[in-house]
């Protein structure tokens, strides 16, 4: 328990401690006198009004000096990075209308799900990435950021995950040489969620690498597969190439970080994401005042010790 007011409660403790202490050496003087009268001294029923509201004050005294108390409070809260795949696979329509457009109404749906205490940022990647949002309470701004997402280039997952964990600490986070994993400090609170069809035309130890620093930074990465394992064709620059889902990829990420990955074959699967993909919830300290019911505490024992002191001596002092 803390107070707002140190020096008024070591005051009012004081003030009751000194009454206490009159009440004591009154109470001694008045039975030896009537010792020495030959006259029974009153009894401890007698005398509890006076410590009852001696009490009171002493309460009281707390009660003035701001009393508040810390209390663990569970909640959702904390970053989401999500990450959009545009590369030019997304184009394809084996999920209606197609992969890019119905990864766009599943993100919106998910984001509109998540409660005001999560910061969301929206990462747009494709052989390379961009932060298109960077995390904040806005979640209407994180939806207009979706929404404007267009098709281009080839994918790199790597790439998305470094972008996607230098949005949640605020700076520029990149591999060392050779593809070492950096330190960016732990940050448990954070998650990213990927939605893509899990073609990974970057080297395969970037991603490796970058699965291995947000699992080294607790980062938990959520991976939503958008397109079908049969797979289509797409029209990239007067050429038909060949694109189908790849779940390895992006089970293998999730797995690596504590994280899950969500198939979504057809546009009803997306649009179930929102409800399925779990946020942790953390513990935060809630600062409760306690003034309210330290008062009603010490009007209940000065109200009993005036009862008490009429009702045994006539006289309310």
């Amino acid at each position: 328990m803390t107070f707002a007011s140190p020096a008024l409660l070591a005051v009012g403790l004081l003030v009751a401690a000194a009454l206490a202490c009159g009440a004591v050496v009154v109470f001694r003087r008045r039975a030896a006198a009537l010792t020495a009268a030959g006259v029974a001294g009153p009894g401890r029923v007698r005398q509890a009004g006076v410590w009852l509201t001696i009490a009171g004050i002493a309460v009281l005294a707390i009660a003035v000096a701001g009393p508040a108390a810390s209390l663990p409070v569970p909640r959702e809260s904390g970053t989401i990075i999500v990450a959009m795949d545009v590369s030019s696979s997304m184009g394809a329509k084996d999920v209606a209308p197609d992969r890019l457009a119905a990864a766009q109404r599943a993100a919106r749906s998910f984001i509109a799900a998540q409660p005001g205490s999560i910061d969301i940022g929206v990462v747009a990647f494709e052989e390379g990435a961009l932060i298109t949002h960077r995390p904040s309470g806005d979640h209407a701004e994180a939806e207009a950021a979706i929404g404007r997402l267009t098709v281009s280039g080839g994918t790199s997952l790597g790439s998305a995950i470094i972008a996607s964990l230098s949005a949640i600490t605020g700076k520029t986070v990149s591999l060392g040489r050779n593809g070492t994993v950096p330190a960016i400090g732990y940050w448990p609170s954070a998650t990213i969620v990927i939605f893509s069809d899990g073609q990974d035309e970057g080297a395969a130890s970037v991603t490796a690498a970058a699965t291995a620093t947000a699992e080294k930074a607790g980062v938990r990465v959520d991976t939503v597969g958008v397109g079908t394992s049969a797979g289509t064709t797409v029209d990239v620059d007067g050429f038909h190439l060949f694109t189908a889902l790849d779940s390895g990829t992006l089970r293998s990420i999730a797995r690596a970080t504590r994280g899950t990955y969500y198939p979504a074959s057809d546009a009803s699967q997306l649009d179930g994401v929102a409800s399925t993909i779990k946020l942790r919830l953390t513990v935060t300290s809630q600062r409760l005042p306690l003034a309210g019911a330290f008062t009603a505490l010490a009007l209940v024992l000065l109200a009993a010790g005036s009862v008490l002191t009429v009702v045994r001596s006539g006289r309310v002092i």
